[in-house]
C-alpha cells in the first residue's frame, strides 16, 4: 500500500522587517511603545509617523531584500541625522557652522516648480558675539541632499496589517500571504533618480553646487557602474556624493543602525556620471537587426 507523500512546509516568510523604527521581532518597551503610538523615532522623541496616511500610517521603514534589507522610507535615513553630518564633510571645510533645511522648492528659470529638495545645508558665519540685537546669521554657501528610498512593487499593506494585528504571531509564523512585496530598483532609478538628476541636479549644476545622493548599498550595486566617474573625494572637480548607507545590528539592542559604508561611498563629476545612469547598456545591435528581419 502506498504512502501518503508528506507536504513540504512553507518556509517561512517574512517581507517586512523594520515596523516604526524597529525590527518586527523586536520587544523592548521602546518598540512596543513606538507601534503603540505609531511613532517615527527618526525624527524626533514622540512624533507621529505620517507616511501616505496621518490617521492610519504605513510604519514600514525598511523591507527584505534578499540576505539584506531595503530601506523603503526615505526618513529611515534621518536617523542621528549622519546623512547631513557626511554630506558636510564633502560640502565644505572641516569647522563650518551648518545649518540644516529639509524640503525647499527649487525652480527652473521660467520659474515652474522642479521639485523640492530634500535637505538644503547652508554654511553660515553666525553674527559675533556683542552683536546687535536681531543680527542675523550669513549664508556663505549651500548643498543639496536628496534621499533615495527605494519604491515597492506588490502591496505592503497587507504583510503590514497583518503583521499589526498580532506581532507574535507574525514573528512565529511569518506572513501568511502568498504575494510579498519587493524591492523595485528598476522603477526606483528610472522613475525617480534619473529625473531628479536631470531636474533638479541640472540646475544645482548650473549654479556650481555640490550635491549628495543618499541611498542604501542594495539600491546603489543595482546602478551602472560609476567607477569611471569615480574621483578623489578633495577632487575639485568632485561635485557629487554618492553616499551609501548599510542597516547594521546594534552591538547590544535589538535595532538597526544607518551605517555609511564608506568602501562604496563614491564621488563623481556630475555629468559623466548623469550620463551614465540615464543611458542604458546598448545591447548586440544584431539581435535587434535580427528582429527587424523577422518582422519584415
Amino acid at each position: 500500500m502506498a504512502t501518503k507523500a508528506t507536504k513540504t512546509p512553507k518556509a517561512k516568510n517574512y517581507p517586512i522587517f523594520e515596523v516604526f523604527g524597529y525590527p518586527f521581532y523586536d520587544k523592548s518597551a521602546a518598540a512596543i511603545a513606538s507601534r503603540a503610538g505609531k511613532l517615527c523615532p527618526f525624527q524626533g522623541a514622540g512624533i507621529k509617523c505620517t507616511k501616505v496616511s496621518v490617521t492610519d500610517p504605513l510604519g514600514v521603514c525598511s523591507v527584505a531584500d534578499g540576505a539584506g534589507y531595503a530601506i523603503t522610507c526615505p526618513t529611515r535615513f534621518k536617523e542621528g541625522w549622519i546623512i547631513a553630518r557626511d554630506a558636510a564633510a564633502f560640502f565644505f571645510a572641516a569647522g563650518a557652522t551648518v545649518k540644516r533645511m529639509p524640503e525647499v522648492r527649487i525652480k527652473t528659470k521660467s520659474g515652474d516648480a522642479a521639485g523640492n529638495i530634500d535637505v538644503v545645508l547652508a554654511k553660515v558665519q553666525l553674527p559675533p558675539q556683542g552683536a546687535p540685537a536681531g543680527s542675523k546669521a550669513v549664508m556663505e554657501d549651500f548643498g543639496s541632499v536628496e534621499i533615495q528610498a527605494v519604491y515597492i512593487s506588490g502591496n505592503v499593506r497587507v504583510p503590514f496589517t497583518e503583521y499589526m494585528a498580532n506581532p507574535a504571531k507574525y514573528e512565529l509564523e511569518g506572513f501568511t500571504g502568498d504575494k510579498s512585496p519587493r524591492a523595485d530598483y528598476l522603477s526606483s532609478s528610472r522613475k525617480r533618480l534619473a529625473p531628479q538628476l536631470i531636474m533638479k541636479g541640472g540646475i544645482l549644476k548650473s549654479w556650481n553646487k555640490k550635491q549628495a545622493i543618499v541611498l542604501h548599498k542594495g539600491f546603489y550595486d543595482t546602478l551602472p557602474d560609476l567607477s569611471p566617474a569615480k574621483l578623489n573625494k578633495n577632487d575639485p572637480k568632485a561635485e557629487v556624493a554618492w553616499l551609501v548607507y548599510d542597516l547594521i545590528k546594534h552591538p547590544t539592542e535589538d535595532r538597526m543602525v544607518l551605517t555609511l559604508n564608506a568602501q562604496e561611498t563614491t564621488y563623481t563629476d556630475f555629468a559623466t556620471a548623469l550620463a551614465i545612469i540615464t543611458v542604458g547598456d546598448s545591447g548586440d545591435v544584431a539581435d535587434f537587426e535580427a528582429v527587424l528581419h523577422t518582422k519584415l
